[in-house]
């Protein structure tokens, strides 16, 4: 991997793990609930604009591979948490939240796979491909 390519992803990887602090904090102080919605909010924005990016990479040529990992592994891969979704999952157990950490678990498994393909169809449409 080349100095450039290590560049672009710790660059993203700053503004991922910043804005995911913030919109994290954002939504959590929007919502709050025992179930963190600040991370699968995160996860679920973060998973869909995956998507999208991703299949706009495949249909054009427009980015290099420096912006390319600069938007998915930097950004989007210090956006998502799935550290911090596997911690508050645990706590919930650990809390004897059982349904509240079962729900936690289902929303980002499955919100997260289902955000992606969502955003990755979207593109798909309007590419007509």
């Amino acid at each position: 991997m080349s100095w450039q390519t290590i560049l672009a992803i710790g660059s993203g990887g700053f503004i991922g793990a910043v804005l995911r602090a913030y919109l994290n904090g954002l939504i959590s102080h929007k919502v709050p609930h025992d179930l963190p919605f600040g991370t699968l909010g995160v996860n679920l924005i973060g998973s869909f604009i995956m998507g999208v990016v991703i299949a706009y990479f495949m249909y054009t040529t427009l980015f290099s591979l420096h912006v390319k990992s600069f938007i998915s592994t930097g950004i989007l891969g210090a956006l998502t948490t799935y550290s911090t979704f596997a911690i508050e999952s645990f706590f919930l157990l650990e809390g004897g939240y059982i349904a509240l950490a079962l729900l936690n678990i289902s929303a980002n498994a499955f919100g997260t796979i289902i955000m992606a393909g969502s955003g990755f169809y979207l593109v798909k449409y309007f590419f007509k491909v």
